[in-house]
């Protein structure tokens, strides 16, 4: 099998995994949306911001540094991921127990079920982490169906927890069914950490190892990096924790909403990059002219990605709104502005994120994180100081709108300094098709939307696929998708 298409494949089954979680992710933020209501789910989703922030910490960018540094030498793994392991677990205790301690400290959490929910969500941040760490030597073999096996698995059971928490345990909302709805996370990550072990154990050996001297050469690599993810995580998470202390908690569930839709999208570029991240560091170590190709297709994948996503959801919003939660969360109801106006402006902000992966994750192959970490700092002072200015007028809307700059800013940024560097020049051509496909589809889905709008949220059922049809048969006679594309499909093309 070619490298081109072992990629292709790895990221295909992370992204059918992701399909299937994110089915169950949408029918977890509708049973809970319901059962919270709009200040109820501000307070759930303030939880797992907050440990974003701790979480991206814990990882120190180490995940990224590892696969990189086992895709050079493979004899070198069971070695490599011990030690990453046991890195990863004393930072994870240590700041999972921190971000516990500091949110019974802040004030405005006070008389809210926030600083308990954080200190159950933690365990289960904690036993993600270990899962992704593990994982990680089966993103280097491109293996990760194993993985998506695992994640699924694990979904559906904290999936089950909570559907019997809602209908069975707690039918009247409570704070004891509120923190329930927690446990569920905790229980299913840690049926994640127990398989993703058990399926990882057929390529090398896991155990805790404890080289100090390979530790400290780790976190000197990791280090600049896992400073710029925490940066990326600050500027892309801080509006919603400035939310939470600016503004009410309703502000906080519209804009959350939002966000869990983004969550379930964002991990698409990271499958994709993450699996072309051992491929590409290998092509820069051997100083191959293939790094220029590689990194045209991947730039071509990930717009070809993102733009149906931006089209579909720009003209549907208000309809995937009312399927994840309930009518108070859509604007006009309970409320002028609601999670769709949110999503419509965020979903922006997740096109740049796309093309951003690209060209972060190829700084961190060139060994260069030093200059993604400047980067990401200045993005961080500018959103901290726009979301200070237009939050408390324009709310949600200000926090979203700052992240669609945020985004475009390191998306220049970034691009420039790959450019600089390797001297290339990408072809925009296959981009321009790209952008009149989505737009082609996202006419004809909304002319389509108005002639079935009696149907209501149902027609998402037509809308959705017939979108996709859409949109691939517009990439295929605008030939987006060429010879050398089907030929990595195993399709022939007369």
């Amino acid at each position: 099998m070619s490298i081109a298409r072992k990629i292709l494949s790895n990221t295909l089954f992370q992204i059918i995994g992701k399909v299937i979680t994110a089915g169950l992710s949408i029918l977890i933020v509708k049973i809970i949306t319901n059962y919270l209501g709009v200040a109820g789910y501000g307070q759930y989703t303030t939880i797992y911001e907050f440990l974003a922030f701790f979480g991206i910490a814990a990882d120190l960018g180490i995940y990224t540094i590892a696969v990189r540094e086992m895709s050079k030498d493979k004899a070198k793994i069971p070695h490599i991921i011990g030690n990453v392991l046991s890195i990863r677990t004393l930072l994870a205790l240590f700041l999972m127990s921190l971000a516990a301690g500091i949110s019974f400290l802040i004030p405005k959490y006070d008389d809210t079920l926030i600083p308990m929910g954080i200190a159950i969500a933690s365990v289960s941040t904690f036993f993600s982490l270990l899962s992704g760490t593990i994982s990680s030597v089966l993103q280097v073999y491109l293996k990760m169906q194993y993985s998506v096996i695992a994640l699924v698995i694990s979904k559906l059971v904290s999936t089950g927890y909570m559907l019997m928490v809602v209908f069975y345990f707690y039918k009247d909302y409570s704070a004891s069914g509120f923190f329930q709805l927690l446990v569920a996370g905790v229980c299913g990550n840690l049926l994640l950490v127990a398989l993703t072990w058990l399926f990882t154990k057929r390529f090398t050996e896991i155990r805790h190892r404890f080289d100090f001297s390979y530790w400290k050469k780790i976190t000197v690599k990791a280090l600049p990096y896992g400073i710029a993810l925490v940066l990326s995580t600050l500027y892309f998470r801080m509006d919603t924790i400035l939310l939470s202390l600016m503004k009410d908690l309703d502000e906080v569930g519209m804009y959350g909403v939002a966000m869990r839709m983004l969550d379930v999208l964002v991990i698409i570029p990271v499958y994709f990059m993450n699996s072309v991240l051992p491929v590409m560091t290998r092509y820069l170590e051997e100083k191959s002219e293939k790094i220029t190709k590689l990194i045209q297709y991947s730039f071509d994948f990930l717009l070809a990605m993102g733009v149906p996503i931006v089209a579909g959801v720009f003209v549907l919003s208000k309809k995937i709104v009312q399927l994840v939660s309930t009518e108070e969360f859509v604007s006009g109801n309970l409320f002028e502005y609601g999670a769709d106006i949110a999503l419509v402006i965020l979903i922006f902000a997740l096109l740049f994120s796309f093309i951003n992966s690209l060209f972060g994750f190829t700084l961190v192959a060139m060994g260069k994180q030093i200059k993604l970490l400047w980067i990401n700092l200045f993005c961080v002072i500018f959103n901290l100081v726009s979301n200070l200015i237009v939050i408390p007028s324009y709310g949600f809307r200000g926090a979203a709108s700052t992240s669609v700059l945020s985004e475009i800013f390191i998306l220049i940024a970034t691009f420039y300094v790959v450019k600089k560097i390797l001297k290339i020049n990408l072809n925009l051509k296959k981009a321009v098709k790209i952008v009149f496909a989505g737009i082609v589809m996202g006419v004809c889905v909304y002319y389509l939307n108005l002639q079935t709008a009696a149907w209501g949220i149902k027609n998402l059922m037509l809308l959705i696929p017939a979108g996709g049809v859409i949109y691939g048969l517009m990439l295929y006679f605008t030939k987006v998708v060429d010879r050398e594309i089907l030929a990595l499909l195993g399709i022939k093309r007369k």
